[in-house]
């Protein structure tokens, strides 16, 4: 895809979005694997538009995607959520996969919020565990920037020493401990997927320095920050990555990804809330 129609494809979205909302959200939200019901509690001023209907936006193939923009007041915020995301393992090209970032900066969006289910690599992680992430580690084997460069969709060299927001993160804590809700702090590994990780990939992330593995995130990362947007990401560990989970015979399952996230999703959801609610504006 040339910039010039990456370019004109995020207008055309922006576009079919714009004249179904009545007002620019503040906050874009990413719902990852079984996160799609956080939509739900988005009431006030609700509009629902399927993925099929805005331009570059494919419904998604993986369970636990519903494929639909809903956009509505959470917290008095107004907020733009992404029920389901497109996956690099799916054959999309990375700028498929973060046109819906590149939507939510051009509709105004200030803060992406990034939603993730995640093997737990770190010893201290258990499934359930809720993660800020603090950083990542690109294992994809590309940038979401690569191409030729057009001014209109970010910065050619964007500054990556804080890709997520270290105020974000600390208001994400104090939100945590208000609710008593145990958060930790954690680096993200992408991997290309959709194939988990091997133990011995695993190992080599652990020594690499990363607490969580997913498919997903880091591009959308990459872009949102590229594009001006303040970066907050949660992982949610669902199950412990490859070789940790005491029996080698044990098979990690997409189903087994979906049903932890669905009962973790609730706290998640609480906390999201709780962090719009107190510290939208941040000083």
């Amino acid at each position: 895809m040339s910039n010039n129609s990456l370019y004109d494809l995020v207008q055309a979205a922006t576009g079919v979005i714009n004249t179904q909302i009545p007002a620019p959200p503040e906050v874009a939200i990413v719902l990852g694997s079984g996160l799609g019901f956080l939509a739900d509690r988005v009431i006030h001023n609700r509009v629902v538009i399927d993925y099929d209907q805005i331009p570059g936006f494919e419904p998604p193939s993986v369970e636990g995607h519903a494929g639909r923009v809903v956009y509505g007041d959470l917290a008095g915020v107004p907020v733009l959520m992404y029920q389901g995301r497109f996956h690099y393992y799916e054959g999309h090209s990375l700028d498929s996969v973060t046109l819906p970032a590149r939507v939510a900066a051009n509709l105004g969006a200030k803060l992406m919020i990034l939603t993730a289910a995640t093997g737990g690599i770190a010893t201290d992680l258990a499934p359930g565990d809720l993660c800020c992430i603090s950083d990542h580690i690109n294992m994809l084997g590309v940038n979401p920037l690569r191409g030729r460069h057009d001014e209109r969709l970010g910065k050619r060299f964007p500054d990556m020493t804080e890709v997520y927001s270290r105020v974000w993160r600390k208001l994400a804590f104090e939100a945590a401990s208000l609710l008593n809700l145990p958060l930790k702090n954690a680096v993200y590994a992408a991997m290309a997927g959709p194939s988990y990780e091997t133990p011995a990939e695993v190992r080599m992330l652990r020594a690499l320095g990363a607490d969580v593995v997913g498919m997903s995130t880091v591009p959308e990362a990459i872009v949102s920050r590229a594009s001006g947007m303040d970066v907050l990401a949660f992982a949610m560990v669902t199950n412990a990555a490859a070789g940790l989970a005491g029996d080698p015979t044990t098979e990690i399952t997409h189903d087994e990804v979906l049903e932890v996230a669905k009962h973790s999703g609730q706290r998640l959801g609480d906390l999201i809330v709780h962090i719009l609610n107190q510290h939208f504006s941040p000083k």
